[in-house]
Protein backbone atom coordinates (compact mmCIF):
# COMPACT_ATOMS: atom_id res chain seq x y z
CA UNK A 1 0.00 0.00 0.00
CA UNK A 2 1.36 3.45 -0.93
CA UNK A 3 1.94 6.09 1.72
CA UNK A 4 -0.95 8.19 0.41
CA UNK A 5 -3.36 5.25 0.47
CA UNK A 6 -2.20 4.24 3.95
CA UNK A 7 -2.73 7.82 5.14
CA UNK A 8 -6.22 7.90 3.65
CA UNK A 9 -7.13 4.59 5.22
CA UNK A 10 -5.96 5.84 8.60
CA UNK A 11 -8.10 8.95 8.32
CA UNK A 12 -11.17 7.00 7.27
CA UNK A 13 -10.77 4.56 10.13
CA UNK A 14 -10.49 7.46 12.55
CA UNK A 15 -13.79 9.02 11.52
CA UNK A 16 -16.18 8.96 14.50
CA UNK A 17 -19.37 6.96 14.07
CA UNK A 18 -21.39 8.27 17.00
CA UNK A 19 -21.76 11.64 18.66
CA UNK A 20 -21.92 10.60 22.30
CA UNK A 21 -19.00 11.91 24.29
CA UNK A 22 -17.12 13.30 21.29
CA UNK A 23 -14.37 15.73 22.16
CA UNK A 24 -12.95 16.30 18.67
CA UNK A 25 -13.94 17.05 15.10
CA UNK A 26 -13.64 14.65 12.21
CA UNK A 27 -10.22 14.72 10.48
CA UNK A 28 -9.98 18.10 8.79
CA UNK A 29 -8.65 16.56 5.56
CA UNK A 30 -12.01 14.83 5.07
CA UNK A 31 -13.86 18.16 4.86
CA UNK A 32 -11.12 19.93 2.86
CA UNK A 33 -10.11 22.29 5.63
CA UNK A 34 -6.63 23.13 6.88
CA UNK A 35 -7.82 24.68 10.15
CA UNK A 36 -9.39 22.69 12.96
CA UNK A 37 -11.30 25.84 13.93
CA UNK A 38 -13.04 25.78 10.53
CA UNK A 39 -13.95 22.08 10.79
CA UNK A 40 -17.54 21.92 12.04
CA UNK A 41 -18.37 18.20 11.78
CA UNK A 42 -17.96 15.81 14.70
CA UNK A 43 -19.16 12.44 13.40
CA UNK A 44 -21.49 10.42 11.24
CA UNK A 45 -23.57 7.27 11.20
CA UNK A 46 -24.96 5.35 8.21
CA UNK A 47 -28.47 3.96 8.05
CA UNK A 48 -30.30 2.72 4.98
CA UNK A 49 -28.45 2.85 1.66
CA UNK A 50 -27.58 6.46 0.79
CA UNK A 51 -28.99 7.70 4.12
CA UNK A 52 -26.71 9.19 6.76
CA UNK A 53 -26.77 11.18 9.97
CA UNK A 54 -24.01 13.76 10.31
CA UNK A 55 -23.23 15.52 13.58
CA UNK A 56 -21.77 18.99 13.90
CA UNK A 57 -20.89 21.71 16.35
CA UNK A 58 -21.30 25.42 15.66
CA UNK A 59 -19.11 27.93 17.52
CA UNK A 60 -20.66 30.73 19.56
CA UNK A 61 -18.37 33.27 17.91
CA UNK A 62 -17.11 33.38 14.34
CA UNK A 63 -16.07 36.30 12.15
CA UNK A 64 -18.38 35.24 9.30
CA UNK A 65 -20.87 32.64 10.47
CA UNK A 66 -22.16 34.39 13.59
CA UNK A 67 -23.85 37.80 13.44
CA UNK A 68 -21.68 40.79 14.43
CA UNK A 69 -23.57 41.11 17.73
CA UNK A 70 -23.07 37.35 18.36
CA UNK A 71 -26.79 36.77 18.76
CA UNK A 72 -27.52 34.51 15.78
CA UNK A 73 -25.98 32.02 13.39
CA UNK A 74 -25.81 33.16 9.78
CA UNK A 75 -27.71 31.12 7.15
CA UNK A 76 -24.47 30.63 5.20
CA UNK A 77 -23.18 28.54 8.11
CA UNK A 78 -25.79 26.03 6.94
CA UNK A 79 -24.20 26.07 3.48
CA UNK A 80 -20.68 25.50 4.83
CA UNK A 81 -21.85 22.72 7.16
CA UNK A 82 -23.71 20.99 4.33
CA UNK A 83 -20.68 21.39 2.04
CA UNK A 84 -18.46 19.75 4.63
CA UNK A 85 -20.99 16.94 5.06
CA UNK A 86 -20.81 16.22 1.34
CA UNK A 87 -17.03 15.95 1.25
CA UNK A 88 -17.04 13.78 4.38
CA UNK A 89 -19.55 11.37 2.86
CA UNK A 90 -17.77 11.32 -0.50
CA UNK A 91 -14.54 10.19 1.14
CA UNK A 92 -16.01 7.82 3.72
CA UNK A 93 -19.06 6.32 1.99
CA UNK A 94 -18.36 6.65 -1.74
CA UNK A 95 -14.64 5.78 -1.85
CA UNK A 96 -13.45 9.11 -3.25
CA UNK A 97 -9.67 9.23 -2.65
CA UNK A 98 -8.10 12.05 -0.69
CA UNK A 99 -6.43 14.47 -3.07
CA UNK A 100 -9.34 14.53 -5.51
CA UNK A 101 -10.55 18.01 -6.42
CA UNK A 102 -14.18 18.87 -5.69
CA UNK A 103 -16.32 21.34 -7.64
CA UNK A 104 -19.52 22.71 -6.15
CA UNK A 105 -22.09 22.88 -8.96
CA UNK A 106 -25.26 23.88 -7.14
CA UNK A 107 -26.24 24.93 -3.63
CA UNK A 108 -29.74 25.51 -2.32
CA UNK A 109 -30.26 26.42 1.33
CA UNK A 110 -33.09 27.82 3.39
CA UNK A 111 -33.17 28.66 7.07
CA UNK A 112 -35.67 29.52 9.75
CA UNK A 113 -33.58 32.43 10.98
CA UNK A 114 -35.72 32.88 14.09
CA UNK A 115 -34.51 29.42 15.20
CA UNK A 116 -30.80 30.17 14.72
CA UNK A 117 -30.17 32.06 17.96
CA UNK A 118 -26.76 31.55 19.58
CA UNK A 119 -27.16 29.91 22.96
CA UNK A 120 -25.00 29.69 26.08
CA UNK A 121 -23.14 26.68 24.69
CA UNK A 122 -22.11 25.82 21.11
CA UNK A 123 -25.02 24.50 19.06
CA UNK A 124 -24.93 20.82 18.07
CA UNK A 125 -26.90 20.49 14.83
CA UNK A 126 -27.76 17.11 13.36
CA UNK A 127 -27.93 16.71 9.60
CA UNK A 128 -30.17 14.00 8.15
CA UNK A 129 -28.65 13.47 4.71
CA UNK A 130 -30.07 11.64 1.71
CA UNK A 131 -27.93 11.09 -1.38
CA UNK A 132 -30.45 11.27 -4.19
CA UNK A 133 -28.34 10.85 -7.32
CA UNK A 134 -24.85 9.48 -7.94
CA UNK A 135 -23.07 10.11 -11.25
CA UNK A 136 -20.53 7.54 -12.42
CA UNK A 137 -17.56 7.70 -14.74
CA UNK A 138 -17.06 4.08 -15.63
CA UNK A 139 -17.33 2.06 -12.43
CA UNK A 140 -16.36 4.91 -10.11
CA UNK A 141 -18.60 7.67 -8.71
CA UNK A 142 -17.77 11.07 -10.17
CA UNK A 143 -20.32 13.26 -8.42
CA UNK A 144 -23.55 13.30 -6.49
CA UNK A 145 -26.54 15.30 -5.35
CA UNK A 146 -27.71 15.20 -1.76
CA UNK A 147 -30.30 16.74 0.52
CA UNK A 148 -29.93 17.56 4.19
CA UNK A 149 -32.44 18.46 6.86
CA UNK A 150 -30.72 20.29 9.71
CA UNK A 151 -32.16 20.04 13.22
CA UNK A 152 -31.27 21.62 16.54
CA UNK A 153 -32.63 19.92 19.65
CA UNK A 154 -34.89 17.90 17.37
CA UNK A 155 -36.41 20.96 15.72
CA UNK A 156 -35.93 21.67 12.00
CA UNK A 157 -33.93 24.88 11.54
CA UNK A 158 -32.72 24.66 7.93
CA UNK A 159 -32.54 22.58 4.78
CA UNK A 160 -29.90 22.20 2.10
CA UNK A 161 -29.51 20.59 -1.30
CA UNK A 162 -26.08 20.35 -2.89
CA UNK A 163 -24.60 18.98 -6.10
CA UNK A 164 -20.87 18.41 -6.50
CA UNK A 165 -18.45 16.63 -8.80
CA UNK A 166 -14.87 15.54 -8.28
CA UNK A 167 -11.86 14.58 -10.31
CA UNK A 168 -8.37 13.29 -9.74
CA UNK A 169 -5.53 15.72 -9.18
CA UNK A 170 -4.00 14.80 -12.55
CA UNK A 171 -7.27 15.34 -14.42
CA UNK A 172 -7.79 18.62 -12.59
CA UNK A 173 -4.36 19.87 -13.66
CA UNK A 174 -5.23 19.10 -17.28
CA UNK A 175 -8.63 20.77 -16.89
CA UNK A 176 -7.02 23.89 -15.46
CA UNK A 177 -4.28 24.04 -18.07
CA UNK A 178 -1.56 24.06 -15.44
CA UNK A 179 -3.10 26.86 -13.37
CA UNK A 180 -2.30 26.26 -9.71
CA UNK A 181 -2.32 28.30 -6.52
CA UNK A 182 1.44 28.67 -6.95
CA UNK A 183 1.35 29.86 -10.57
CA UNK A 184 -1.68 32.19 -10.56
CA UNK A 185 -1.03 35.80 -9.54
CA UNK A 186 -4.18 37.16 -7.82
CA UNK A 187 -5.20 40.74 -8.50
CA UNK A 188 -4.71 43.13 -5.56
CA UNK A 189 -7.87 43.48 -3.48
CA UNK A 190 -9.45 46.92 -4.01
CA UNK A 191 -10.80 48.98 -1.09
CA UNK A 192 -14.10 47.55 0.03
CA UNK A 193 -17.46 48.97 0.99
CA UNK A 194 -17.86 50.19 4.58
CA UNK A 195 -18.36 47.08 6.76
CA UNK A 196 -21.63 48.40 8.18
CA UNK A 197 -23.07 48.63 4.64
CA UNK A 198 -22.87 44.84 4.31
CA UNK A 199 -23.52 43.94 7.97
CA UNK A 200 -19.93 43.00 8.72
CA UNK A 201 -17.79 44.05 11.67
CA UNK A 202 -14.34 43.98 10.06
CA UNK A 203 -13.10 45.60 6.82
CA UNK A 204 -11.19 42.43 5.90
CA UNK A 205 -14.47 40.49 5.75
CA UNK A 206 -15.94 42.78 3.08
CA UNK A 207 -15.92 41.09 -0.35
CA UNK A 208 -17.50 43.89 -2.42
CA UNK A 209 -15.88 47.08 -3.70
CA UNK A 210 -17.72 50.11 -5.11
CA UNK A 211 -18.21 50.34 -8.87
CA UNK A 212 -19.99 53.67 -9.19
CA UNK A 213 -23.33 51.92 -9.71
CA UNK A 214 -25.63 51.25 -6.72
CA UNK A 215 -26.47 47.67 -7.75
CA UNK A 216 -23.10 46.60 -9.16
CA UNK A 217 -19.85 45.92 -7.35
CA UNK A 218 -16.35 44.66 -8.02
CA UNK A 219 -15.69 41.34 -6.31
CA UNK A 220 -13.04 41.91 -3.67
CA UNK A 221 -10.84 38.83 -3.25
CA UNK A 222 -8.23 38.67 -0.50
CA UNK A 223 -6.34 35.38 -0.81
CA UNK A 224 -4.92 35.96 2.67
CA UNK A 225 -8.38 35.70 4.27
CA UNK A 226 -8.20 33.01 6.94
CA UNK A 227 -11.69 31.58 6.29
CA UNK A 228 -12.27 31.86 2.54
CA UNK A 229 -8.67 30.85 1.81
CA UNK A 230 -8.10 28.50 4.71
CA UNK A 231 -5.73 26.75 2.27
CA UNK A 232 -4.24 27.87 -1.08
CA UNK A 233 -6.61 27.79 -4.07
CA UNK A 234 -6.27 28.53 -7.77
CA UNK A 235 -9.76 30.05 -8.09
CA UNK A 236 -12.38 31.92 -6.07
CA UNK A 237 -14.18 29.47 -3.75
CA UNK A 238 -17.93 29.01 -3.91
CA UNK A 239 -18.42 30.09 -0.29
CA UNK A 240 -16.87 33.48 -1.08
CA UNK A 241 -19.31 33.88 -3.97
CA UNK A 242 -22.20 33.06 -1.65
CA UNK A 243 -20.91 35.65 0.81
CA UNK A 244 -20.71 38.16 -2.05
CA UNK A 245 -24.36 37.35 -2.75
CA UNK A 246 -25.27 37.95 0.88
CA UNK A 247 -23.39 41.25 0.94
CA UNK A 248 -24.94 42.40 -2.32
CA UNK A 249 -28.40 41.92 -0.85
CA UNK A 250 -27.37 43.80 2.29
CA UNK A 251 -25.83 46.65 0.29
CA UNK A 252 -29.03 47.36 -1.62
CA UNK A 253 -30.94 49.96 0.38
CA UNK A 254 -33.40 51.42 -2.15
CA UNK A 255 -36.27 49.36 -0.70
CA UNK A 256 -34.97 49.29 2.86
CA UNK A 257 -32.65 46.73 4.47
CA UNK A 258 -33.24 43.07 3.56
CA UNK A 259 -32.03 39.93 5.33
CA UNK A 260 -31.27 36.87 3.17
CA UNK A 261 -32.90 33.65 4.40
CA UNK A 262 -32.61 31.38 1.34
CA UNK A 263 -30.12 30.93 -1.50
CA UNK A 264 -30.23 28.93 -4.72
CA UNK A 265 -26.89 29.19 -6.48
CA UNK A 266 -25.66 27.69 -9.73
CA UNK A 267 -21.91 27.75 -10.39
CA UNK A 268 -21.26 27.71 -14.13
CA UNK A 269 -17.48 28.00 -14.35
CA UNK A 270 -14.41 28.81 -12.29
CA UNK A 271 -14.07 32.40 -11.13
CA UNK A 272 -10.42 33.22 -11.72
CA UNK A 273 -8.18 35.06 -9.29
CA UNK A 274 -6.24 37.03 -11.90
CA UNK A 275 -9.19 38.66 -13.66
CA UNK A 276 -11.68 41.19 -12.28
CA UNK A 277 -15.14 39.85 -11.47
CA UNK A 278 -18.33 41.82 -11.01
CA UNK A 279 -21.43 41.25 -8.90
CA UNK A 280 -24.82 42.71 -9.72
CA UNK A 281 -28.19 42.41 -8.02
CA UNK A 282 -31.71 43.22 -9.11
CA UNK A 283 -35.29 42.48 -8.15
CA UNK A 284 -36.64 39.34 -9.73
CA UNK A 285 -39.33 37.00 -8.48
CA UNK A 286 -38.18 33.39 -8.61
CA UNK A 287 -39.07 29.99 -7.25
CA UNK A 288 -39.29 29.15 -3.53
CA UNK A 289 -39.98 32.74 -2.47
CA UNK A 290 -36.88 34.27 -4.06
CA UNK A 291 -37.17 38.01 -4.68
CA UNK A 292 -33.61 39.09 -5.60
CA UNK A 293 -31.34 37.79 -8.36
CA UNK A 294 -27.56 38.09 -8.01
CA UNK A 295 -25.22 37.44 -10.95
CA UNK A 296 -21.46 37.11 -11.08
CA UNK A 297 -19.64 38.10 -14.29
CA UNK A 298 -16.06 37.72 -15.43
CA UNK A 299 -15.14 38.89 -18.91
CA UNK A 300 -18.02 37.97 -21.19
CA UNK A 301 -19.17 35.05 -19.05
CA UNK A 302 -21.67 34.60 -16.24
CA UNK A 303 -19.72 32.58 -13.69
CA UNK A 304 -22.55 32.08 -11.21
CA UNK A 305 -26.11 33.08 -10.49
CA UNK A 306 -28.09 33.01 -7.28
CA UNK A 307 -31.74 33.53 -6.40
CA UNK A 308 -32.18 34.91 -2.89
CA UNK A 309 -35.21 34.95 -0.65
CA UNK A 310 -35.28 37.81 1.86
CA UNK A 311 -37.25 39.24 4.75
CA UNK A 312 -37.41 42.79 6.09
CA UNK A 313 -34.63 43.93 8.40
Amino acid sequence: MSDSRRFAATLLAATPEAPDGLTATVPRQLVHRASLAETFLTGLTAGEPDRFTVFAEWPRAHQLHVSPDRSAYEPLLVAETARQAGTLLAHTAYDVPLGHQFVLKEARISAFTERLAVGRTPAEPVLHVSVTDVDHRGARPAGFRYEAEIRLDGEPVAAAEMAATWTSAAAYRRLRGGRTAATVSPLPAPPGLPPAAVDRALPEDVVLAPSGHPDRWRLRVDTGHAVFFDHPLDHVPGMLLLEATRQAVRARTADGPRTPVSFHALFHRYTELDLPAWIEAFDKTGAHGADIQVLGHQGDSTVFECEVGTVDG
